[in-house]
Protein backbone atom coordinates (compact mmCIF):
# COMPACT_ATOMS: atom_id res chain seq x y z
CA UNK A 1 0.00 0.00 0.00
CA UNK A 2 1.33 3.27 -1.10
CA UNK A 3 0.83 6.35 0.71
CA UNK A 4 -0.88 9.42 -1.01
CA UNK A 5 -2.08 13.06 -0.35
CA UNK A 6 -5.51 11.89 -0.15
CA UNK A 7 -4.62 9.54 2.66
CA UNK A 8 -3.78 12.03 4.68
CA UNK A 9 -6.95 14.65 4.34
CA UNK A 10 -8.71 11.32 5.03
CA UNK A 11 -7.31 11.23 8.60
CA UNK A 12 -7.26 14.33 9.07
CA UNK A 13 -11.09 14.94 8.60
CA UNK A 14 -11.58 11.72 10.37
CA UNK A 15 -9.92 12.92 13.04
CA UNK A 16 -11.31 16.38 12.88
CA UNK A 17 -14.87 14.72 12.90
CA UNK A 18 -14.00 12.87 15.76
CA UNK A 19 -12.97 15.73 17.69
CA UNK A 20 -16.19 17.49 16.65
CA UNK A 21 -18.55 14.95 17.94
CA UNK A 22 -16.67 14.63 21.27
CA UNK A 23 -16.72 18.22 22.02
CA UNK A 24 -20.47 18.20 20.50
CA UNK A 25 -21.66 15.50 22.73
CA UNK A 26 -19.56 16.98 26.42
CA UNK A 27 -21.47 20.23 25.16
CA UNK A 28 -24.84 18.40 24.47
CA UNK A 29 -24.81 15.68 27.37
CA UNK A 30 -21.90 16.99 29.82
CA UNK A 31 -20.11 14.05 29.71
CA UNK A 32 -16.85 12.53 27.85
CA UNK A 33 -17.47 10.55 24.83
CA UNK A 34 -15.18 7.78 26.23
CA UNK A 35 -16.38 4.47 24.01
CA UNK A 36 -16.03 2.07 27.03
CA UNK A 37 -17.96 4.43 29.00
CA UNK A 38 -20.83 5.11 26.65
CA UNK A 39 -21.22 1.19 25.74
CA UNK A 40 -20.92 0.32 29.72
CA UNK A 41 -23.84 2.57 30.41
CA UNK A 42 -25.73 1.34 27.73
CA UNK A 43 -25.06 -2.40 29.23
CA UNK A 44 -25.87 -1.64 32.54
CA UNK A 45 -29.06 0.42 31.58
CA UNK A 46 -27.54 3.30 33.19
CA UNK A 47 -28.99 7.26 32.92
CA UNK A 48 -28.88 8.38 29.85
CA UNK A 49 -28.85 4.76 28.09
CA UNK A 50 -30.98 5.83 25.47
CA UNK A 51 -28.86 9.01 24.28
CA UNK A 52 -25.83 6.65 24.65
CA UNK A 53 -27.17 3.63 22.40
CA UNK A 54 -27.84 6.24 19.99
CA UNK A 55 -24.28 7.63 19.97
CA UNK A 56 -23.32 4.25 19.28
CA UNK A 57 -25.86 3.23 16.78
CA UNK A 58 -24.18 6.98 15.03
CA UNK A 59 -20.88 5.60 14.76
CA UNK A 60 -21.78 1.88 13.27
CA UNK A 61 -24.26 3.54 11.03
CA UNK A 62 -21.12 6.09 9.95
CA UNK A 63 -18.51 3.34 9.62
CA UNK A 64 -20.96 1.14 7.06
CA UNK A 65 -22.09 4.53 5.47
CA UNK A 66 -18.48 4.76 4.37
CA UNK A 67 -17.34 1.18 4.02
CA UNK A 68 -20.23 1.23 1.09
CA UNK A 69 -19.29 4.24 -0.31
CA UNK A 70 -15.28 4.01 -0.45
CA UNK A 71 -14.78 -0.45 0.07
CA UNK A 72 -11.31 0.32 -0.33
CA UNK A 73 -10.79 2.39 2.87
CA UNK A 74 -11.26 -0.90 4.61
CA UNK A 75 -9.08 -3.41 2.44
CA UNK A 76 -6.51 -5.33 4.58
CA UNK A 77 -5.26 -8.03 6.65
CA UNK A 78 -8.18 -9.49 8.63
CA UNK A 79 -7.55 -11.49 11.56
CA UNK A 80 -9.26 -14.79 12.72
CA UNK A 81 -12.39 -14.59 15.00
CA UNK A 82 -10.02 -15.84 18.07
CA UNK A 83 -7.29 -13.53 17.31
CA UNK A 84 -10.33 -10.67 17.28
CA UNK A 85 -11.71 -12.11 20.40
CA UNK A 86 -9.10 -12.31 22.35
CA UNK A 87 -7.83 -8.61 21.37
CA UNK A 88 -11.72 -7.40 22.49
CA UNK A 89 -11.00 -8.79 25.52
CA UNK A 90 -7.42 -7.87 26.26
CA UNK A 91 -8.68 -3.64 25.19
CA UNK A 92 -11.64 -4.27 27.67
CA UNK A 93 -9.37 -5.16 30.37
CA UNK A 94 -7.42 -2.28 30.05
CA UNK A 95 -10.02 -0.18 29.76
CA UNK A 96 -10.85 -1.20 33.00
CA UNK A 97 -7.42 -0.74 34.69
CA UNK A 98 -7.30 2.02 32.69
CA UNK A 99 -10.28 3.81 33.95
CA UNK A 100 -11.43 4.58 30.38
CA UNK A 101 -10.10 3.90 26.96
CA UNK A 102 -7.95 6.11 23.74
CA UNK A 103 -11.28 7.97 23.12
CA UNK A 104 -11.99 8.95 26.30
CA UNK A 105 -8.62 9.48 27.52
CA UNK A 106 -6.96 9.91 23.93
CA UNK A 107 -9.47 12.48 22.31
CA UNK A 108 -11.21 13.74 25.27
CA UNK A 109 -8.24 14.12 28.23
CA UNK A 110 -5.69 15.19 26.79
CA UNK A 111 -7.56 17.81 24.47
CA UNK A 112 -8.81 19.36 28.64
CA UNK A 113 -5.65 18.75 29.19
CA UNK A 114 -5.52 15.99 31.99
CA UNK A 115 -2.43 14.77 33.27
CA UNK A 116 -3.82 11.36 33.86
CA UNK A 117 -5.13 11.60 30.77
CA UNK A 118 -1.77 11.99 28.88
CA UNK A 119 -0.57 9.37 30.64
CA UNK A 120 -2.95 6.96 29.89
CA UNK A 121 -2.88 7.73 26.40
CA UNK A 122 0.80 7.52 26.54
CA UNK A 123 1.10 4.34 27.82
CA UNK A 124 -1.89 2.97 25.20
CA UNK A 125 0.42 4.41 22.54
CA UNK A 126 4.03 2.99 23.61
CA UNK A 127 1.80 -0.60 24.96
CA UNK A 128 0.47 -0.60 21.00
CA UNK A 129 3.50 -0.25 19.11
CA UNK A 130 5.20 -2.52 21.00
CA UNK A 131 2.62 -5.55 20.00
CA UNK A 132 2.53 -4.75 16.39
CA UNK A 133 6.38 -4.56 16.86
CA UNK A 134 6.00 -7.99 18.65
CA UNK A 135 3.62 -9.45 16.08
CA UNK A 136 5.62 -8.47 13.32
CA UNK A 137 8.69 -10.22 14.91
CA UNK A 138 6.47 -13.04 15.50
CA UNK A 139 5.79 -13.31 11.85
CA UNK A 140 2.27 -12.42 12.36
CA UNK A 141 -0.09 -9.84 10.59
CA UNK A 142 2.25 -7.37 8.07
Amino acid sequence: MTFQATDAALGLAGGALIGLASALYLATHGRIAGISGIVSGVLDRAGDWRARLAFIVGLVAAGALVALAKPLLFEGPVASLPVVAAAGLLVGMGTRLGSGCTSGHGVCGTGRLSLRSVAATLTFMATGALAVAATRIAGGVQ
